[in-house]
């Protein structure tokens, strides 16, 4: 009941994480900065990157933090599995563990130590200026990374919701009623045969 519980719980948070980025990378960002700009402020790109930066980090880190549950439970919650498929949904699970990791804690960290060493906005400083060309240079690093782990996590997710809808069928089959009545079970005398008393009835007759 526990192990059912844990494998259905893998889904959804790896389901849930893969439903935000996706939506966060195809609609949330590009409509923050199209909304800001197209609205003529001065500073827009400095207001939708600050927003951005904390949905990102609240993905980045919930997508790390799922990895790890889903990958220290990848040992225990199927042990059927085929060694093939456990090996690429372990595989998948660290590199979405590391790529969302190293957006966080390294790519992200240096994209605001530079938007802090900037004088003004980043709206204001030129594009040639080294300090924005390394941020330029890191954003396309950080959408590089995402892209990575959220191939990784759509991997590890197929393979997980297979292998649960393949253990759930299994236990259901194992658990069916009447499965273990014998050749008689569908006879008209057949439960009562299980019970040992068909003799008695054929008797009666």
């Amino acid at each position: 009941m526990f192990t059912t519980f844990i494998r259905q719980l893998r889904v959804l948070l790896l389901g849930m994480w893969l439903g935000a980025a996706i939506f966060f990378g195809a609609s949330v960002a590009p409509a923050l900065f199209g909304v800001l700009r197209g609205a003529g402020l001065v500073n827009a790109n400095e207001l939708a990157g600050s927003v951005v930066t904390r949905l990102l980090s609240f993905l980045n880190k919930g997508g790390f933090e799922i990895a790890l549950f889903a990958l220290v439970t990848a040992f225990f919650v199927n042990r059927n599995q085929r060694f093939v498929a456990r090996t690429i949904e372990v595989l998948s699970l660290a590199i979405m563990a590391i790529m969302t990791g190293v957006s966080q804690w390294i790519i992200t960290a240096k994209m605001v130590a530079l938007r802090a060493a900037m004088n003004g906005t980043i709206d204001q400083v030129p594009f040639t200026d080294p300090r924005r060309i390394e941020f330029d240079s890191l954003h396309r690093y950080s959408t590089t990374v995402m892209m990575v782990a959220m191939l990784a996590g759509l991997i590890a997710f197929f393979i997980t919701i297979t292998s649960s809808m393949r253990a759930t069928k299994t236990n259901s089959s194992v658990s069916e009623p009447g499965a273990d009545r014998g050749p008689q079970a569908g006879s008209p005398h057949g439960v009562v045969d299980a019970t040992g008393s068909s003799e008695s009835l054929k008797g009666l007759g």
